[in-house]
């Protein structure tokens, strides 16, 4: 059988890297020939859990025509998230837990998308379905992406399909979700070694919102005062991606895992700003607004948006 590659989305997460890293397990189980890998560098809190659970980060790939002819995706299927080239290919299968928007194919293919907190969680129901066990390591990276993904099942996005999925793959694993869940999202926290370029980068998709394009980025932290303190930094390198790259507003939702609360940085029109203030009731002031509760770019952030833009 010919090579598939399957990965998840751009600036990938612990969900796109780890998922990706299990389907490729679960398919080649199979009997499909398939490999893991990345459209982007492993992030802080992804390389802890990768170096746990004992994976070598997988391999980055920037196109993917030059080397088969098929592809699987998790995690992500709007093409603007996706390799450059994914035209050149055929999609086979996908597994998801987003939105569906611009997303069509020639040939039918395998689709399963749940409205739960992960990717993981689907694959978890599937290992479930077919009687598969699910190996430690393995059992482990599936973990880390449902806890990072659900904020440690705190997020509103969480399901009880989620917290049972949590709760299997902890014992299978071995570890107390709860003390090792700690211990991986503040991984991801420390942000002040790194520039506002990369911030902004670090965890960012791009989303057609009726007729504009925005850029929405997300970071974690456990302290927003410090954050904050690079603000007017931020909002100038928010600028400059903007313009370079084309995107009518740019949000960056700096997101407390403890408090569960969000600040918002915005770029954009004055249309966009009042439509913002129309999404979330709340009027931004010196380009920032105080969102409490909203943790979920996916649930939280793109469907007010989106029916707001499309009003």
């Amino acid at each position: 059988m010919e090579k598939e590659l399957i990965f998840g989305h751009r600036n990938p997460d612990t969900d796109a890297i780890g998922t990706a890293i299990a389907y490729s397990y679960f398919q080649n189980q199979h009997g499909y020939n398939t490999e893991a890998v990345a459209l982007g560098e492993a992030n802080d809190e992804t390389s802890f859990a990768l170096k746990k659970f004992g994976f070598e980060a997988p391999r980055v790939v920037k196109t993917v025509a030059n080397e088969v002819k098929a592809i699987m995706l998790v995690d992500h299927n709007e093409p603007q998230q996706s390799v450059e080239d994914r035209d050149q290919v055929k999609v086979t299968h996908v597994i998801d837990h987003h939105r569906i928007s611009n997303f069509a194919t020639i040939d039918p293919l395998f689709y399963r998308a749940e409205p739960v907190g992960c990717t993981s969680t689907v694959l978890w129901e599937m290992f479930k379905e077919q009687n598969m066990e699910i190996p430690a390591n393995i059992a482990g990276i599936m973990l880390s992406a449902i806890i990072s993904d659900t904020l440690l099942l705190k997020s509103p996005t969480t399901t009880d399909i989620d917290k049972e999925a949590v709760e299997d793959l902890a014992k299978i694993a071995g570890v107390d979700y709860k003390e090792y869940g700690l211990e991986l999202l503040k991984a991801g926290t420390n942000i002040a070694a790194k520039s506002v370029e990369e911030l902004i980068d670090l965890d960012a998709k791009s989303f057609e919102l009726g007729s504009k394009t925005a850029r929405i980025a997300q970071v974690n932290v456990v302290d927003v005062p410090e954050a904050l303190e690079r603000k007017d930094a931020f909002l100038a390198a928010m600028e400059k991606d903007a313009k370079e790259n084309g995107y009518d507003l740019f949000m960056l939702v700096i997101t407390n895992v403890l408090d569960s609360d969000s600040e918002v940085l915005f770029i954009g029109d004055d249309e966009s700003k009042s439509v913002f203030a129309k999404a979330f009731g709340k009027e931004l002031v010196d380009s920032e607004a105080h969102l409490p509760g909203v943790v979920s770019r996916k649930k939280q952030i793109v469907p007010p948006l989106t029916r707001a833009f499309e009003a």
